[in-house]
């Protein structure tokens, strides 16, 4: 249960931090183009990032049960986050009841941004563990 418990706290991390990123390149327009909504951009786009790096998350517990992310090559994390984007894309173009060219616009788009923060995710994770080692190293030597 415990195993379990732990995995829901990753995917819901995963998702927060994928939101987090996802509505910051959601404010680009705004602050680019001068383009204004009624529903704003940041807030849309963080929920489809939140939802992405759940979806994500979940894909990679299953399908690499027993692997660590050291042993997880980045290409094949990445992969797994532009599969995550098109299951993303999918279900958000079912919901908002989307044309095909809408379809054909957004699937390529969500595939590449999760691919993007997959690996971004991956690199992070690296990063931290190998920092946590210097720091432990650092102590006990």
């Amino acid at each position: 249960m415990r195993t379990w418990l732990r995995r829901i706290r990753g995917a819901i991390g995963m998702g927060v931090v994928w939101g987090a990123a996802w509505a910051v390149v959601g404010s680009v327009p705004r602050w680019v183009f001068g383009f204004n909504t009624d529903a704003p951009f940041p807030i849309i786009f963080g929920v489809l990032g939140f939802v992405a790096g759940f979806i994500f998350s979940g894909l990679v517990v299953l399908a690499e049960r027993r692997r660590s992310f050291d042993q997880i090559s980045l290409p094949r994390f990445a992969v797994w986050g532009a599969i995550g984007g098109l299951v993303l894309s999918g279900i958000f173009a079912r919901a908002a009841s989307l044309a095909w060219r809408d379809v054909l616009a957004i699937t390529p788009t969500f595939a590449l941004a999760g691919a993007i923060c997959a690996s971004g995710s991956l690199a992070l994770a690296r990063r931290a563990r190998r920092q946590a080692l210097s720091d432990v190293a650092a102590r006990s030597g």
